[in-house]
């Protein structure tokens, strides 16, 4: 594997990785109170960007780890959705 290819292939890994503590987190406890609901909306729109473009020039690691990103990252926002609109009601 080329070092170019490595360096990719970990900057994929610890970016995607970085969202499963968060994950974790926003699952167990549901507290959502501090994460913003317009950043969570922009940065899911940009990782499905992401796949399309990954999709369209073929690469793996572009698109395997923004999959898992968009799967992490996803559940948070719909935790943070849930939260904000069942709040509002109550």
């Amino acid at each position: 594997m080329e070092l170019i290819s490595l360096v990719g292939n970990c900057a994929a890994f610890l970016t995607t990785i970085s969202f499963l503590p968060q994950a974790i987190k926003t699952i167990k406890s549901r507290d959502t109170r501090q994460l913003s609901l317009p950043m969570y909306l922009m940065f899911v729109a940009g990782v499905a960007l992401w796949i399309v473009y990954g999709l369209h020039v073929n690469s793996m690691p572009i698109i395997v780890g923004n999959v898992i990103t968009l799967l992490l990252a996803g559940s948070i926002l719909t935790v943070k959705i849930k939260s904000t609109f069942s709040s509002k009601r109550g």
